[in-house]
This record gives C-alpha cells, structure tokens and sequence, in this order.
C-alpha cells in the first residue's frame, strides 16, 4: 500500500498545482494534467518521481473506460441521424484524408507501416475539449460554424471508436487481410446491433421497476455496475475494454436517468481521466522530442496544411458556404484525446515504436496552444481568399452551396422499402443467430447434465424454436414501409414479381433457421425434417400470438428508445415552427437566464433586446412550459431558457452583454451585505433613551432588527416588546448589515453624529 498512497498523492498534488497554474492561464486543464505527468515522471530527475508504474497504468486504463463511459452518455445514435448529411460527410471526408496525411508522413520518414497507421489515426481526430474550450473563452459559442463543428467533433468520436476496434484487430494479425477484415467489420456490426436492442430493451425496464429504491448512490453503483459488466464482456468477446464501455453508455444516454447518471459519474470520470492524463505526460521524454524535432515539427504543418485544406473541402463537399467551411476547418487544426488512447493502444499492444507516443503529446501541446490563433485567422484567409477567387469558382462554389438539399435527397419507394426490408433482416437475423448461439453453446451442456441423454436433443431444439418463433415472424412477415409497398404494388405489374420474390426469400430465410435448430439437434433430414419445418414455419406464419407478442415487444421498444426525447418534447432546442432559415447567417440559439440578473422580472418591452442588441425573443422555455412568439408584457424569470434569432454578431453582442450583467450581480453580493449578529449598549446620552422599539425608527431607518433585549437590572435575555421604553444602561441584540449597524451603533452611544465609540461584541 506504501507506493500505491504515496505515488497516488504525487500525482494528485502535482495535477492539483499545475491544473491550478493553467486555469489561471486560461489554458485547457488537460495541457495542465500532461506538464504533471511529466514533473512527477522518472524523466525529471530534480524531483520526486512515482515508484510503481504499473499501478499508474492500471488507473490509467480505468480513467480511458470512464472516459469512454461518459463520451457514450453524452452521444446518440438518434441524434447522428437527425443531423442531416453534413456533419457525416465532412467528418468522414477530413479523417480519411488526415490518415492518408499521417501515413504518407510516416512513410517519409521511414517509419513501420504499423507507426504509419497508428500515427495516421492520431491526426484524423481533433480534441473536442479544446475546441469547446476555445469556443467558450472566445465566445464563439453561439456562432453558427461553432454548432456545425461540434457536430462533426460527435461524427469523430464515434468514427474513432471504430477506427480504434480495426486498429486492436490489424495491431492483433500484425497484416492487412481483406477477409480478416470483413470478418471483424461483421462480426462489430453484429454485437453493436445485439447490445443495442437488448439494452435498449431491458434495461430502462429495470430503471423503471427499481426507480422507487433509487437513491443518487445505488444509481451510481448500479450504472457503474452496468458499464463494466459490458466491459467485461466486450473484452470477452474480443473488444476493447473501452469500446464496452462507450456501447452501454450509448444505451444509458437514451434512458430519462442520463443527465442524472452524467452528473454522478462526473466526480469518478474526472478523477481517473485526469489520472490517465498524467499518464500521459509521464511518456514524455525530452531527450526524444529533442531527437525527433524535425518530424514533430513536420507532423505540426501536416496537421495545419491538412486540416485547412482537405477540411475546408470536406464542409464544402457537405454543401457549406466557403466562408463558414474555412471557419469549421481552422477550428480542427489540433489533436486530443483520442490520439492518446490510440497511442496507449498502441503502446499496449506492443505493436508502436517507443518514439511515437512522446512525438504525438508534443504535437499535441502545441497545436492545443496554436488553436485560438488558428481559429481568428479563418476569417482574414477567407478574406485574403475570396479577393484572389476566380469569378467562375466563385460562382460555381455559390451554385452548390445554395442548391436545395431535399430535392437532392429524395427516396425512390424502392429505395424506401429496401431499406426497410434491410433493415428488418438486419435486426431479427442478429437477434436469431445470438439466440441459437446462446442455447446450442450454453443451454445445451446445461441440460445434459439435468435431462437424460434421449431427451437433451428435443427439449433444446423445443425452447430454441420457441424462443426464436416471435423474431422468426417478424423477420418473415413484419411489414416495411407499408406505403411504399402499396405504391410499388399498384403502380406496375413489373413490380410485383420482385416484390413477392423479396417476401418469399424472407420465408425461406426463417425456414432456414428452423432447419438449422433442427439439424444441430435432433438431426432431423429428409422428408421428416422438410415436414417438421413447414409444419413450424406454418404454426409460426398463422400465430396470432406471436404476433401480439411481437407486437408488445416493438412497441416497449419504441417506447424505451424514445422515452427520453419525449420528455423533453416540451422544452425541445427548437420550436415547431423553426425551420431552414433563408439569411445563411441568420439562426436561432438559446441563453440561460441566471439567477440574480437585474433583467429578471423584467417585461420584454423593457428590455428592448431589438433596439439594444438587434435580436428578437422567439420563444421562452421555462421548465415543462413553452411560450412561443412572447409578447412585450411577458417577463423573464431566473432560470429561463431564451431563445433568440439573430445574425452571429448580433448573438454574440447580446451573450456577452448577459454575461456582463451576470458577473456584475455577482460581484455586488460582497461581505458587506452579509448579516450580523451585535451587541449595543444604550448609553444614558443617547437619544434611544425614553422611546419605544415601535417608534425608535431602528427598524425603518436603519434596517435593522432587534432581537434580544437586556435590562441592567436582570441577567436575562427577553424578547424585545415594541412598546416597553429604551432605558440607559440596557443592551440591545440588534440584526442588520455592517454599514447600518455602525450608524445605529453611533446613535445608541451619544446623540451627537460625530462621536464615535467602539462596539462591543
């Protein structure tokens, strides 16, 4: 225990110094947490180091699941899906170039095809903490790129827990086989498809059933619990332990307890990652980066020239603007967090030189530091830019840009019912085969060792079919999109050849299934197993109770999967009448009104945001309750959701003149307005002397309140009686501010303004 406590608050202190040190700075605290690591490494030698580094690699690996854990909470696959095409082409267009820089930069230098790879990974992801952290110190926040460039950073984060299960299984084969490959891609798509209709299935069932024995420490156990249960098994399975980790989140964040969960993971996540931090600056050494300064600095300018360039085609591919494509892509000229899980990855699984991992946090300081001059040079390049454009570029970028997206983008009735078809075989074909793979590889040696032999065989292949059937008949029978379908049916004679062919490969594909269960147990062939099996697919077909079932299953899972989003259909980020603005620069976004601010309690009128910042208030979102289009005479209230519409200066002029207001507020509530407990003595010249409480005008002169009352003549404490007279001698309990006991101080010890005595306490 003795290195473990003492290596634990080394790290600690230094982290708390330095982190300290750099939020004084106004630098990102991760940039904070790398200097500790490295003060509190073997590689200082003027100070104390750690002893036991496998134990820090140990909290390090915990700090990457939390990690993970809390980025899965905070995603949605719903949410990707709602964003449209842009962020998702962008994303996908900047990484697969930026992996194409750092493996072609690699190469150059000679490096291993496994550097080269890994590297290639490191500088296809930037930090989304360092950019939101740029964005809410230069109060860009509100800007409209700033929206689209965090929507990317989640299409990133996403594509990088993929790209991290592909590199674990290149880094394992130690080759590029396109077969091993498909096979991995296969065997991801199948859990991630398992784990997320299981989970979203059963687990918000179980949320419900124990909310009543919920308290804020058995939900931290119990989503604890959940998340390294699924660690273990993704690890069992051939995952990362990280990978596990996000997957549950991911399915805890579409559960009504996920704010709830975040905001009580937080504290444990922000302990162990700032542990995994400092880890991370342990790997660095001096000696290294000193050795390998040309091609860190040569990474640097491939990350900036990469990033400017291929970004910037990315968003404009994605339909945006030049101007906003440039301001999205100087914002990404860094890398972050998930090029140190890949280089831990890396280092791992021995599959990385030991030169990578310090070259990576090198550059990674640096460009985390060059972030917000990269970031205010966006604008003056497109300036510089745009005079230097060709008229005809010009023209073609505006054509494009401004061009229609839903006309581009709508579906055929085939394409619609494909896709519904596909997506039907997707998700009851991986629910059948884990079904049969769980009851031939565990249910089985189960019961051989409770049934005779003679009877093993029947019973599995009975309770597999009947734990397939209702699966079974969705997969065969379940409607796509019905009006499609319908559209497709009556439109030609041409269509319903393939139509009925796709409806008969769904019946032999559950009929495939069947024979399969009844191969793999009873051994059933011939014309007894061709009899068996059309005798269940009909028995199946024809249920009306499993259909019911089926039914009842689909609908609690819609209703779990969208639980959340209803509860927030109140107070959703838009209201219904938002739509595609036609002033590109022109948008909506929202401000918390704190608590304490002046314009509280104020009318709209009053405030006349229109003339004063040149926005107009759309709709107010207070609790469960939406005012749409509020009139002047409505009123602000603390705590208030406000959404406004404006142009990017005009909502930053307005943000800014809100946070003014808020820190002014603040700032007035000194010490001086606190209350204070004084003991008086009435003096025999003080003009106190002969009146009464009730017309002493202690209490609407001077604000305070007597609470107490102690005559000379007894050693008691009585309550005050406002019509008893004040008598020389006696003592007052007296409540108030410290500036207006001091002048009621003064009137109890003499009559005259200007004398003065000090207070007794």
């Amino acid at each position: 225990m003795e290195p473990l406590i003492a290596d634990l608050a080394l790290l600690l202190i230094c982290a708390s110094v330095t982190t300290l040190i750099f939020k004084k700075l106004k630098q990102p605290l991760v940039l904070g947490y790398i200097v500790a690591g490295f003060l509190a490494s073997p590689n200082m030698p003027w100070m104390p180091s750690v002893t036991d580094m496998e134990n820090v690699h140990l909290w390090s690996d915990i700090g990457v699941i939390f990690l993970l854990f809390a980025l899965g909470l905070e995603f949605s696959f719903k949410k990707i899906m709602k964003m449209g095409s842009a962020p998702i082409i962008a994303a996908s267009t900047t990484i697969l170039c930026m992996m194409a820089v750092g493996f072609v930069t690699g190469h150059l230098f000679g490096w291993s095809q496994m550097d080269c790879i890994f590297l290639g990974g490191m500088l296809a992801m930037s930090s989304t903490t360092i950019i939101f952290k740029a964005f809410d110190d230069m109060g860009l926040r509100q800007q409209r790129f700033a929206g689209l460039v965090l929507s990317v950073l989640i299409i990133e984060d996403i594509l990088a827990i993929v790209l991290m299960v592909m590199l674990s299984t290149l880094a394992v084969s130690q080759q590029f086989e396109g077969g091993q490959m498909v096979a991995s891609i296969l065997k991801l798509v199948f859990f991630l498809v398992l784990w997320f209709v299981v989970g979203i299935y059963l687990i918000p069932l179980f949320l419900r059933k124990v909310k009543p024995l919920m308290s804020d420490e058995t939900m931290l156990i119990v989503s604890l619990g959940l998340c390294f249960g699924m660690v273990v098994l993704a690890s069992s399975v051939g995952f990362s332990p990280a990978f596990g980790a996000f997957i549950m989140g991911s399915i805890l964040s579409e559960t009504i307890e996920a704010e709830k969960i975040e905001h009580l993971v937080s504290p444990v996540k922000d302990l162990f990652g700032a542990i995994f931090f400092v880890s991370v600056g342990m790997m660095v050494d001096v000696g290294l980066i000193v050795e390998y300064i040309v091609p860190i600095l040569s990474i640097i300018v491939a990350i900036m020239i990469g990033q400017t360039v291929f970004s910037t085609g990315g968003f404009l591919l994605a339909g945006q603007p030049l101007k906003t494509a440039m301001q999205c892509s100087f914002s990404l000229t860094q890398i972050g967090e998930f090029a140190f899980i890949l280089a831990t990855l890396g280092t791992s699984l021995d599959v990385t030189s030991d030169f990578l991992y310090p070259i990576v946090v090198a550059v990674s300081v640096f460009t985390t530091f060059t972030t917000p001059y990269m970031i205010r040079l966006a604008v003056p390049a497109y300036n510089t830019l745009e005079r230097h454009l060709p008229d005809r570029l010009r023209q073609i970028l505006e054509r494009y840009t401004t061009s229609d997206p839903a006309l581009a983008g709508q579906d055929s009735h085939w394409k619609s019912y494909l896709a519904g078809v596909l997506r039907i075989l997707l998700v009851y074909g991986v629910l059948c085969i884990a079904i049969v793979a769980v009851m031939m590889n565990f249910a089985t040696p189960l019961l051989e060792r409770l049934l005779p032999d003679t009877w093993t065989d029947l019973v599995v292949a009975l309770l597999t079919i009947l734990f397939l059937s209702p699966f079974l008949r969705s997969l065969m029978l379940k409607k796509t999109n019905n009006d499609a379908f319908q559209a497709l049916w009556q439109n030609s004679y041409f269509h319903r050849a393939p139509l009925a062919a796709i409806q008969m490969l769904r019946i032999v594909l559950g009929a495939f299934f069947v024979s399969y269960v009844l191969g793999k147990t009873v051994h059933w062939t011939g014309a007894v197993g061709v009899f068996v099996v059309v005798i269940a697919v009909f028995i199946i077909i024809s249920s009306r109770l499993l259909k019911r079932q089926g039914r009842l299953m689909e609908e609690t899972f819609t209703a779990n999967l969208n639980q959340r989003e209803r509860q927030a259909a109140k107070r959703s980020e838009k209201p219904q009448f938002a739509g595609r603005l036609v002033e590109r620069d022109v948008h909506l976004s929202d401000f918390v009104i704190p608590v304490g601010i002046s314009w509280a309690g104020k009318t709209l009128a009053q405030l006349n945001l229109g003339r004063q910042f040149g926005v107009h208030a759309v709709s107010i979102l207070r609790g469960n309750q939406r005012i749409n289009i509020p009139s002047g005479q409505t009123a602000i209230l603390p705590g208030d959701r406000l959404q406004v519409i404006g142009s990017d200066s005009q909502l930053s002029s307005f943000g800014q003149a809100l946070e003014a207001q808020s820190a002014q507020e603040q700032k007035s509530l000194s010490e001086d307005s606190e209350m204070k407990l004084r003991r008086m003595v009435i003096e025999p010249c003080s003009t106190l002397v002969g009146q009464n409480l009730r017309d002493s005008g202690i209490r609407e002169d001077y604000h305070c309140l007597v609470v107490g009352w102690e005559s000379d003549d007894s050693a008691t404490l009585a309550a005050p009686n406002p019509t008893l007279p004040l008598k020389a001698g006696g003592i007052l309990w007296v409540v108030g501010e410290e500036k207006d006991l001091a002048l009621l101080e003064k009137i109890c010890h003499t009559a005259q303004p200007s004398a003065t005595a000090p207070s007794q306490s």
